[in-house]
């Protein structure tokens, strides 16, 4: 039978309600049940797939082609399941199910209204594609208690606890207990307005977690559940912490998992087994070393626009047991000043994945400063793309080598594969938008050369990982590139597809089409990653 419990939050956003939910997934997990996590968003878009980065943060990419939310990234990463296209819900996916349903007669003439249709839509998304082994189901409600655009999903939850019982369904509510350092103290009046206006919709939730930057007292405890209608050992802190992977261990000790499984009447005596946290814990806080890795990106205005990329060099940095200390540079100052000013203390360079021109000169002038400097360097998308630019133009004298995805250029070789190859087809999997509807999306087979660096990395010759791009480099370039001294070390299985380069003669030097950071995890840090931090570490020793 599987259980649900639905993650709300009030007061502010940004409290963390995906990482709270995959910290609860986690625990469960920690006592030996199985786990789905799903994300619900109210705003309207059909997906995350055509907006800014600095609107919504990163596109957390799926392995069956799904543009997603980043709290999805959070899922995986702390429970290891992969996610489904079905896993993330938008208002603007139902509404537009709702309106196709309209459209083809389904309603048999009816009045479409919020209540019933649309919120049958959310529940239909919420039971459906529940696999028969899953004991418990994790839904996250995006944006705050109070947000119109909420109201049908918050509704759609209250209906579910009346169909499915008590014993089945489970409201946490993730809300803020501020202090006041002019007062001196805690403030729990937001938690009581919040948890009023959920109750005003219906839903009184069964455990409250209160975030806070300070212990939260007994007597502050005692007020929430009073006038919140909470058992007090319902009522949890959620304390500041300096890693996010302490989360699960401080929630424990909290006694958050135990308070979940006294709801849905599931002995809670034993102990999880939270080995892997401590040791992933113990490996954050006590490291050997530090390495400085330079991300040379065009997003910098917002932390999250590159989420997986700095969970997956922290990952990098537990394999090695060394600290990473990232440093974020604007693509676009290179292209006015000396990299060297920027980069010379950089044990590595990572240039990653992003659209449009600004800034992919700046780019370039990273790959060659790694390549001439002998500093490891990480191409990711984007970044393996402009390396091919710049191996084209300084190493095989292709002066007007470039992409086409910036214009029209001499020697494209980076560009459509329908600009250069016109006999047959490659599978893409289109996003829901026209914008995406060009673009590789999800996990594809790569096979690797053997005796590459690659495959001696992955330890096999036949990986799969996610993309999220259009352009790719141009085959007919290969020949030209290689005799110069790139390596293309990982094909597409039908060998029309670039994966993966190297320069054999660098101590680290790799490009991938694909994101691997979108599959890296604490526990099992991706083997790139761990390479590269690797080899970065090995440069630090040489400085």
């Amino acid at each position: 039978m599987t259980r649900f419990v639905f993650i709300t939050g009030g007061v502010v956003s940004s409290l963390g309600k995906g990482l709270a939910s995959a910290a609860i997934g986690a625990l469960l997990q920690a006592r030996g049940y199985s786990v789905r996590l799903r994300k619900l968003d109210p705003y309207l878009n059909v997906d995350p797939g055509t907006m800014s980065p600095y609107q919504h943060g990163e596109v957390y990419v799926t392995d069956d082609g799904a543009e997603t939310d980043l709290d999805l990234g959070h899922y995986e990463r702390f429970t290891g399941v992969p996610a489904r296209g079905s896993d993330s819900v938008t208002a603007g996916k139902i509404y537009s199910w709702v309106l196709a349903k309209e459209r083809r007669g389904d309603y048999l003439g009816g009045t479409v209204q919020v209540v019933p249709h649309v919120t049958n839509m959310i529940k239909e998304c919420i039971l459906n594609d529940v696999d028969d082994g899953d004991d418990f189901v994790l839904c996250e409600i995006g944006g705050t208690v109070g947000d119109i655009e909420g109201l049908p999903f918050l509704e759609a939850i209250r209906q579910l606890r009346i169909e499915l019982g008590r014993d089945r369904v489970a409201y946490l509510h993730l809300t803020l207990v501020p202090f006041i350092a002019s007062a001196g103290e805690l403030k729990t009046k937001p938690t009581q307005h919040s948890v009023r206006e959920l109750r005003g919709i219906g839903i009184q939730p069964d455990i409250l977690l209160c975030r806070t930057e300070l212990p939260l007292s007994d007597e502050a405890k005692r007020k929430i559940a009073l006038q919140c209608s909470v058992e007090l050992g319902g009522v949890i802190p959620a304390e500041d912490v300096k890693s996010i992977y302490e989360v699960p261990i401080k929630y424990h000790a909290e006694g958050l998992d135990t308070q979940l499984l006294r709801h849905f009447g599931l002995p809670s005596d034993k102990e999880p087994d939270l080995a892997r946290w401590e040791n992933i814990v113990e490996r954050v806080h006590k490291p050997e070393g530090e390495v400085t890795i330079a991300v040379v990106g065009k997003y910098m205005g917002l932390q999250d626009a590159y989420k997986s990329l700095d969970e997956a060099l922290t990952h990098g940095g537990i394999a090695n047991n060394v600290r990473v200390k990232t440093v974020w540079l604007d693509a676009e100052i290179f292209e006015t000043d000396d990299a060297a000013l920027h980069l010379q203390d950089a044990h590595g360079i990572l240039v990653p994945g992003g659209f449009g021109e600004r800034g992919v000169e700046g780019k370039v002038k990273a790959a060659t400063f790694a390549r001439t400097r002998h500093i490891p360097y990480f191409g990711i998308c984007l970044g393996l793309q402009m390396a091919v630019v710049e191996a084209a133009r300084n190493l095989a004298g292709i002066g007007g080598a470039a992409s086409t995805e910036f214009g029209e250029c001499a020697e494209p070789v980076v560009g459509l594969l329908t600009e250069w190859e016109r006999d047959g087809e490659v599978e893409t999997r289109s996003a829901e938008s026209d914008l995406g509807g060009t673009m590789r999306l999800g996990a594809y087979p790569c096979a690797l050369a053997e005796g590459s660096l690659a495959q001696k990395i992955y330890d096999t010759t036949e990986i799969s990982e996610r993309h999220r791009h259009r352009y790719e480099v141009n085959v007919n370039y290969m020949n030209r590139l290689s005799a110069a001294g790139v390596s293309f070390s990982g094909m597409s299985p039908d060998g029309r597809l670039p994966e993966v380069i190297e320069l054999p003669d660098h101590p680290w030097f790799v490009g991938v089409q694909f994101h691997p950071e979108l599959k890296s995890k604490p526990f099992e840090p991706h083997p790139l990653f761990a390479s590269f931090i690797e080899a970065a570490l090995k440069q630090s020793r040489l400085v």
